[in-house]
């Protein structure tokens, strides 16, 4: 009989079709958020990005947790990213506030796509050099999950006015923008607080299902239009912390080398 001994250590062949199946759930809603967005039914088209966007970040976390990582995994991972994330928002935005604009709405929403798959570009060349701790520019779920977060307040708002038509090709604009940015933005992939701390991590868990469930929509929104403007912030307060240091560091330079001198 022929077979191959498995290596101590490496994940059964099984494993590797767990983080590829959610990988495909979350193509799946980003494909059905397309037909709702055509359809005009916005709510749902934004509802299921939102769907995507958890069974993408749960695919990451599986590979890692199951050691089931591969090339054809993050191949597969960006490629649904492109689609779920990159297309379907654009769809949507286009189909609910961009289609009067004509060949300039579509463009927009065009620009939208083509920045996210330059992030994710960027992103897989970069992954292995860039700190665990924070994004190299706005993560295309997060770029998607805005749009959404914006679709769904108008929903609860009950406004059927002209007002998106102003806003969306703004907000489409600045999330392009700041896709291809060098901003920083948290990863929260450094789970050292849960670790150390997992009671008060489970309570934090527990109020903030909370606050979703007693206001999904608004919660979305505030929380994916908080985390939209959190990287031109968090790099300014980056920047201005290493000031400084910076002029602290420069004086005893000096003196060093006047030392040396005498």
């Amino acid at each position: 009989m022929n077979y191959t001994k498995k290596k101590k250590g490496q994940p059964a062949k099984g494993m590797y079709l767990l983080p590829n199946f959610l990988t495909s759930l979350s193509l799946l809603s980003g494909f059905y958020a397309i037909i709702a967005a055509m359809d005009r039914r916005f709510t749902y088209a934004a509802i299921a990005i939102f769907i995507s966007a958890i069974f993408d970040m749960l695919d990451g976390r599986v590979a890692r947790m199951t050691n089931s990582s591969s090339r054809f995994g993050v191949e597969y991972d960006s490629l649904s990213d492109v689609i779920a994330f990159g297309v379907a928002p654009a769809i949507l935005a286009y189909t609910w506030a961009l289609k009067s604009y004509g060949k300039f709405g579509w463009l927009a929403a065009f620009l939208f796509v083509a920045c996210g798959a330059l992030r994710l570009a960027r992103f897989n060349i970069q992954v292995d050099t860039v700190q665990k701790k924070h994004f190299l520019g706005l993560p295309i779920p997060a770029g998607a999950a805005t749009i959404a977060g914006i679709v769904l307040f108008f929903s609860w708002l009950g406004y059927k006015g002209g007002l998106k038509t102003v806003i969306m090709p703004i907000v489409i604009y600045c999330l392009a923008l700041l896709m291809v940015s060098k901003f920083r933005y948290i990863s929260f992939k450094d789970m050292g607080f849960v670790r150390a701390r997992p009671f008060m991590a489970t309570v934090g868990v527990i109020m903030l299902l909370v606050i979703v469930l007693t206001e999904p929509y608004l919660t979305l929104f505030v929380a994916t239009s908080a985390y939209a403007v959190s990287g031109p912030v968090y790099t300014l307060i980056l920047h201005f912390r290493k000031k400084p240091s910076e002029e602290l560091s420069r004086p005893r330079e000096t003196q060093a080398g006047q030392g040396g001198r005498q």
